[in-house]
């Protein structure tokens, strides 16, 4: 007794998707078309279609809205349309907003480059006078050797130096 009804599922899942596919097909419109003949489709009909002709509607639609009456008058027109465009408060008040905050992000950027450039320039100066005191200078090179400046090689950073001052220091 089990074993049949097992049997029987797989036909049961494929019955039942079979009637779940065709649920669609059920959402028919039937309408008459100016000649008289019977039309059916999935789509509403055109809107020169009256509504009378309308013979059948799927369940989940709704009526369509009558068409505007063709002889409207002009004064009905304006009375219709609004003076002037509206805008929306929240969406111009949300857009000052934006704004704002990017101003503000663009002044805080251009103060953190000015705070960086002030830092910049008090090493450089520094620098240079350190360069310009004769001390003896070391620094480590790519082998991770210490080297110490010679003349030649001092001027060539007091260059650097003085370029780097010119640059950061207004």
């Amino acid at each position: 007794m089990k074993f049949a009804s097992l049997r029987l599922l797989p036909a049961g899942i494929c019955l039942a998707l079979g009637l779940a596919a065709a649920l669609p097909a059920a959402a028919q419109w039937k309408w008459k078309d100016a000649a008289g003949k019977v039309q059916y489709s999935d789509r509403p009909p055109p809107a020169s279609v009256p509504d009378k002709d309308i013979l059948q509607r799927p369940a989940h639609s709704r009526a369509l809205p009558p068409p505007p009456p063709a002889a409207a008058s002009a004064a009905e027109d304006a009375a219709l349309k609004p003076a002037a465009p509206t805008v929306d408060k929240e969406l111009e008040a949300r857009r000052k907003k934006e704004e704002e905050e990017q101003q503000a992000k663009r002044k805080a950027e251009e103060e953190r480059l000015a705070q960086a450039r002030a830092e910049n320039c008090a090493r450089a100066r520094s620098y240079e006078q350190t360069l310009a005191s004769g001390v003896r200078i070391a620094r480590t090179n790519q082998k991770g050797e210490r080297e110490i400046l010679d003349d030649q090689e001092r001027a060539k950073e007091m260059a650097r130096v003085r370029e780097i001052i010119q640059a950061d220091c207004d």
